[in-house]
């Protein structure tokens, strides 16, 4: 069992439009309805880069951005993990597309977009960061496999962690072989110590088992159920009801990983005055 600090949450899906307005839909203070994910315009960006970056990057740059900002850190000054299932399936179809036509052109633009680390290149870059970052996939377990990266980072190293998880669908035929229900991206900053700033505790460790994760309530569960990323919900949801409880997430066919979340009543009051103030009509 590893224990980290929660300081920070970024979140957008269906329906969950930031975290200030989605805890109290996760919590169960507030009724779900879902709708297709808007990705917001990040300001980390120029307009002319923003224009030319494609879907996985604004949604990374969007929830990364405000898991820092509620963590009152800069952006740049953390070490990040980022984790993703697919990554980016559009750019993916359209260069196999392109390599079944006769002339076998490929985008430049196109191919860079297509490493799997390409998120955490624009990350560093909008964000002045020369912090370590790593780039994760596994599968159906990708949060969690990021989760314990992020942990192990924190605590070793002794320093701040962001972790971005995030899942786009697929276009078809790509869709059809691999689906992925929805847009989706949630991002945590974990720390190796207490602060004032603390939201809760969480103790991390990998057990044996399959098959015992913990589920939500429909419609949420159909979410979690259909979109790797979304298999940080039951995390999220804890966090949101603010009690200490336990939840299992999906990791590997033959072990599944434990959270055992202790809310911080500091942490926990910061956190709804900032969540207030965010509500708060102009």
């Amino acid at each position: 069992m590893t224990r980290v600090y929660l300081q920070g949450i970024g979140l957008r899906g269906p329906g969950l439009e930031g975290w200030a307005k989605s805890w109290a839909i996760l919590a169960g203070e507030a009724g779900y309805a879902p709708a297709p994910a808007s990705i917001p315009p990040s300001a980390l960006l120029p307009a002319n880069e923003r224009r030319r970056t494609v879907r996985t990057v604004k949604l990374v740059l969007a929830v990364g951005a405000e898991a820092f900002e509620h963590a009152r850190v800069p952006p740049g000054a953390a070490a990040t993990v980022f984790t993703s299932s697919g990554g980016d399936g559009d750019t993916l179809d359209d260069i196999l597309k392109g390599l079944s036509l006769p002339e076998r052109e490929v985008s430049p633009t196109r191919f860079h977009n297509s490493v799997h680390n390409a998120p955490a290149g624009y990350w560093s870059i909008a964000t002045l960061s020369r912090e370590p970052s790593t780039s994760l996939c596994a599968h159906d377990g990708s949060f969690a496999a990021g989760l314990i990266d992020a942990t192990a980072q924190a605590v070793v190293d002794d320093r701040l962690v962001g972790l971005v998880a995030y899942d786009l669908p697929y276009p078809e035929p790509l869709h059809g072989a691999r689906p992925i229900g929805a847009v989706f991206a949630a991002a945590l900053v974990l720390a190796p110590r207490p602060s004032e700033l603390t939201l809760a505790e969480l103790d991390v460790a990998v057990e044996p088992g399959q098959g015992r994760a913990t589920r939500l309530a429909e419609p949420l569960e159909a979410l979690r159920a259909g979109t790797p990323a979304a298999r940080s919900l039951p995390l999220l949801a804890a966090l949101a009801r603010g009690e200490a409880e336990t939840v299992i997430l999906d990791y590997l066919d033959e072990c599944e990983l434990r959270v055992a979340v202790e809310p911080r009543p500091r942490g926990i009051a910061a956190a709804t005055r900032r969540i207030t103030t965010a509500l708060a009509p102009p």
